[in-house]
């Protein structure tokens, strides 16, 4: 298909509900889109700048540095051990990578790509921007022969949805019969708050009593925007099967697709540090327990949402009307029906608002009650 061809992008209808919301006397509270706004870490800040003579192409690959930080980061955070620098390349963010892998695969006409119920747009775009079907189902048992590709998304966004060790070997091994790719867009993974991910890794689809003692076909996408507040950097990368990563690394050399030098140094410097991922989940975890009892005492049922940035939320009405409500607090969240057509009376809101702005989307909602 045509770019041309490509609908519009979603959030322009969500104008109006932000106006709305901007005329509250005491300001909009702005839950809609997961964009971070507190601090990059000093310690990311630092290596940013002590990489700023950047006079040469950076390398496609990624630095020595960066996969050795890659593969240690994964072995120390998500029990995913051995992996090897022909195992891991970054990635300019990871919405590129998800909006590209179809066409990076080679895939096209007749070719299936499967993708989660509830899913953020760019899987969908992606499929069909290389002229594949896109699919969206959650049931490996339902996954049809042809299908080239499989997205899971864990934890969710929206739903905030976790798959178990369990439900992701069961997905693997249902990729294998139909040999498809399946890759899992992970980055929310260090963000786990209810039982048992307060206190387990959320799993990875790389673990080892998912894939067994085989990468082949299995890929995980990380992205540091949520765990570092480096949204602005675009910084990510992609793990797993080595042919793969081989053959990605080769299409990203002939179309310039690599992150900036200091930007790789940046990211290396984020990976090795385990306090300011730490510190920013305690941000979000205090965020979530102010809004989470004040949106269900104004009458929303919290689906999910056991892990992630968003509250995925229903008053059992139209979202759209749920939107108008919460518009008229001065709060702006998104609709479900952005992330799928099976989610007409749901909405999403975030945690990436100042504690000050969820402290009085709460009040606001308790005053509503």
């Amino acid at each position: 298909m045509s770019v041309k061809d490509l609908a519009d992008y979603p959030w322009d209808a969500v104008a109006p509900y932000a106006e709305r919301a901007r005329a509250h006397a005491d300001g909009i509270c702005d839950l809609s889109i997961g964009s971070p706004v507190d601090p990059t870490p000093d310690v990311v800040r630092r290596a940013l700048a002590e990489a700023t003579d950047a006079h040469a192409y950076p390398q496609t690959v990624g630095t020595p540095q960066l996969r050795e930080a890659i593969a240690a980061w994964f072995d120390r955070r998500r029990g995913v051990p051995g992996l090897e620098p022909r195992n891991v390349l970054p990635t300019i963010g990871s919405k590129e990578l998800v909006a590209l892998l179809p066409t990076l695969l080679g895939l096209g006409e007749g070719d299936i790509v499967v993708y989660p119920r509830a899913a953020y747009p760019t899987y969908e775009v992606g499929a069909r921007v290389a002229g594949a079907t896109p699919l969206a189902s959650d049931e490996p048992d339902e996954w049809p022969e042809g299908t080239k590709l499989i997205w899971i998304n864990s934890p969710g966004n929206p739903d905030g949805r976790v798959w178990s060790v369990d439900e992701l070997r069961r997905a693997v091994a249902r990729a294998r019969e139909l040999g498809a790719v399946i890759a899992g867009d992970e980055c929310y993974a260090e963000l786990g708050w209810d039982a048992p991910w307060d206190v387990e890794p959320v799993p990875s689809i790389l673990d080892p009593r998912v894939i067994g003692d085989s990468r082949a076909n299995v890929l995980s996408v990380y992205s540091l925007s949520k765990q570092s507040n480096l949204a602005g950097y675009r910084a990510a990368f992609v793990a797993g099967c080595a042919r793969i990563v081989g053959d990605l690394l080769t299409a990203r050399k002939h179309l310039g697709l690599m992150p900036p030098g200091p930007v790789q140094h940046a990211m290396a410097a984020a990976l090795g540090d385990d306090a300011h991922v730490a510190e920013q989940k305690e941000r979000y975890r205090a965020r979530r327990d102010i809004l989470r009892p004040a949106l269900e005492a104004a009458g929303f049922t919290i689906d999910r949402s056991e892990a992630g940035l968003y509250l995925w939320a229903t008053e059992g009405r139209d979202a759209w009307e749920s939107m108008g409500r919460l518009a008229d607090l001065g709060i702006l969240a998104g609709p479900g029906v952005f992330y799928g057509p099976f989610f007409p009376q749901h909405v999403r809101l975030s945690l990436t608002a100042s504690d000050e702005r969820i402290a009085a989307a709460a009040a606001r909602l308790r005053a509503a009650r």
